[in-house]
Order: structure tokens, then sequence, then C-alpha cells
């Protein structure tokens, strides 16, 4: 089977989707969109003007079976075509977005494509067509529990006081960074936050694992992933109630999901008094990738034994 992967950019979890498709016999081709893209800033239009020329010349040469379009703004491109079927997965900042341009493009991309995937239940609620849920995997071997004295010698954190790991780029107003800073000013205990950022992702659990709590403070998310990142190394998580956070830790030990100052000092009160790790690895269900490898096959198969290989039905576009 030999799939063209669309994506605005690639990240981690995109990268392992792919790579546990390829390990299932799945040939995929990832087209980016041109243009740079970091932190809050956007793409021009003029580099999606360039992305479907670049599509179809992608599908002139290739033998493909079917298009997978990740993220709402490249669903339109996939439907554009008509000679292959669409699968479509949102991914949370799209259906979930702030803008109604983005939400109103997002939703008929999933009602056009021949199949609809949706990683969190909270997104689910929301999509009025059918669609799968198929919650986003994590590598469990490479975010896994270590010794915390061995993480922080790897990572260069010479400190006994415990850690409140903020996971981004404290520039981006999204994240919140100046209420994660006066959350752990405002706690009773000697806890110490630490921002990483610009770091090769193989490095990430070894600075969870240094830690002694993941702190989310962000505005919006379409996940995130991290909070299942921590999970895998039993780093319990304090949060602000967004995107699949609470859907993902709430039986979690050590785990606080709240939009309420109080309530989030408490559950860094309680992670930098206790200092445990939470029971996550165990706790989560559908947390490893071969769940999410099976599955999107699982969709694959049926959208093409359903549809064929001819089976997009779109009036825009022309022949490729």
């Amino acid at each position: 089977m030999n799939v063209l992967q669309l994506v605005t950019s690639p990240r981690p979890f995109f990268d392992q989707q792919v790579s546990v498709l390829q390990d299932r016999g799945v040939d995929c081709t990832v087209l980016d969109v041109p243009g740079a893209h970091s932190g809050d800033s956007t793409r021009a239009p003029t580099d999606y003007a360039r992305y479907y020329p670049r599509i179809l010349s992608e599908l002139r040469s290739g033998d493909y079976d079917l298009i997978h379009a990740n993220y709402g703004l490249v669903a339109p491109f996939a439907l554009a075509q008509p000679t292959r079927p669409v699968v479509v997965t949102l991914w949370g900042t799209d259906l979930m977005s702030d803008h109604d341009w983005l939400r109103s493009l997002s939703r008929f991309g999933a009602r056009r494509a021949n199949a609809a995937i949706v990683p969190s239940r909270a997104m689910s609620n929301v999509l009025e067509t059918d669609h799968e849920l198929i919650p986003f995997g994590v590598d469990t071997d490479l975010f896994r529990p270590m010794s915390q004295a061995n993480a922080r010698e790897r990572v260069g954190w010479e400190t006994d006081r415990p850690i409140a790991l903020f996971p981004y780029d404290r520039t981006r107003a999204v994240k919140d960074y100046p209420r994660a800073r006066r959350l752990v000013e405002r706690a009773d205990a000697d806890l110490e936050l630490r921002t990483v950022t610009g770091v090769d992702h193989e490095e990430i659990p070894h600075y969870m694992n240094a830690s002694d709590v993941l702190l989310v403070t962000s505005e919006r998310e379409s996940g995130p992933m991290v909070v299942k990142e921590a999970a895998a190394c039993n780093l319990p998580v304090v949060s602000t109630d967004v995107g699949f956070v609470r859907e993902t830790v709430a039986d979690v030990t050590g785990c606080v999901v709240s939009d309420d100052d109080t309530a989030l000092i408490d559950g860094l009160e309680y992670v930098a008094d206790a200092r445990r790790r939470s029971d996550g690895r165990e706790t989560i269900d559908g947390l490893s990738l071969d769940a999410l490898g099976d599955r999107l096959l699982g969709v694959y198969r049926d959208v093409l034994e359903r549809d064929g290989p001819s089976g997009r039905r779109t009036e825009v576009g022309h022949g490729v």
C-alpha cells in the first residue's frame, strides 16, 4: 500500500505515526507545506499556493493508493484532486481553533473525506460527522521511567531540589510562562521551575525523569503530547484544562487538571512534598504506538475496500 502523507509541518508524533505504518508495510511519502514555520509564526499564503502543484506533481510520478491529510489546513488540497480516496486526521488546533474559518475548514475536510480521524474525546464530541477516535501513541521504549539521579547527571542539573518542568519556549504567549512562574512562586514548597526547549526529542525523556512534575499552563492546546510522554515516564502532571489533558490523566495518581490557580498550586505542593512518581504508564489505555499503527492501517484498508483507488468524489480540481 502506498500512501501520500500531507502535513503542514512534521511533528515527532507524526514522524512516529509514519514509522509505525511503514513497519506494517505501508509505503509513506511525506509532503509538507513549503516555507518555514516556528512557534507562533505562520507561513505566507504564497507558501500554500505552491503546495497544490507539488501534490499534483507527486501524484503523477507515484502510484499512490490514497492520500492522508494530517491537519485541517491541508485537507482541502487532498480533496481538490479527484483520483484518490482521502483520509483526514484533525489534530486539535484546527477543529478547536479560535478562528472560525479554520474550524469551518476542518469540519468541511472531515465531511468530504472518505474517512475522518480525531485523537481525543473532546474533539469527537464536537465533530458532527462520522469519524474514528484514534488517540496519538507514544514511543514507550523511548519515554520510560529512569533513575532521577542518572537523568539529572545526564542533563547537567546539579540540584537536590524538586523541579517543575515547563516544556515550552517561554516567549510563546499561548503557553503562558508568566502564570507558570507565578504558580511556582506562590507554592509553599522549595520548588524550582526549569524550562526546556530546542533540544532533540530523544533527549526529552531524560529531562522528564530529571524532573518531579510537568507543569502546563497553556491557554489552549491540541494535546499536548508532552502529557502522554510524561505519563509514559510516570512523571506527575499539573496542568490547565486544555486539549486532551483531562481525559488522559484523569485517573493517574499525582496529577491535577484545573483552571483554578489554587488547585494547581495545591498540586505542585503535593508533588514537591511527596516526590513520588505517578502510575501513568500502567493506567493509561492505548498509550503505545502499536495500537495507533494497527488502527490506522485498519482505516486505510476499510477505505480502499469500500471506495477503491478512485473513491475520491469531488467536483474540485483537475485530472492527475
